[in-house]
């Protein structure tokens, strides 16, 4: 499947070791991998549907899914304005219309795979980088201390 800089599949690892250089969480590692799964709020093609979960949980475990699930259901116009560098975020799945605030943990692993992500389809697209890169900034520093600083840095590095 096409993706900015190659295959979709070759996106996905890229994030997977992008993850892993700011030494993520294995789960978070694998969340990465295949957070596209059941398609993103900014990718609509969709690996699985959403009545396979169980499937997925099957091959890469819960608490990794989980993090697929939460990844791809972000209502993005909701969520993204309510980031400003506190814990408590509602989110809005795009899928229910349901609201819930996330735990802490799972907020933080959020936020580094949406910057491993975003980073990476950048990096690739230099019209979408030019389009998005300075909003795209905005939102990432304000999620601040939420994110590790090895993806705080790697934004500032590639976005300032």
């Amino acid at each position: 499947m096409p993706h900015p800089g190659g295959t979709l599949l070759e996106h996905l690892r890229r994030v997977q070791l992008l993850l892993a250089e700011w030494d993520a969480d294995p789960a978070i590692q694998t969340a990465g991998l295949c957070h596209a799964t059941y398609g993103t709020d900014g990718f609509a093609p969709a690996l699985l549907p959403l009545t396979e979960r169980a499937t997925l949980v099957a091959l890469i475990g819960e608490p990794a899914e989980s993090l697929v699930y939460l990844y791809a259901s972000c209502d993005r116009a909701a969520v993204y304005p309510r980031i400003d560098g506190t814990g408590a975020v509602a989110f809005r799945d795009r899928f229910t219309g349901l609201e819930r605030i996330p735990p802490l943990a799972d907020l933080r692993a959020f936020l580094e795979i949406t910057a491993a992500n975003e980073l990476d389809v950048l990096k690739h697209n230099t019209a979408l980088a030019e389009q998005h890169g300075p909003e795209l900034l905005a939102f990432l520093t304000r999620a601040g201390s939420l994110m590790s600083s090895a993806a705080q840095d790697a934004v500032a590095q590639q976005l300032a």
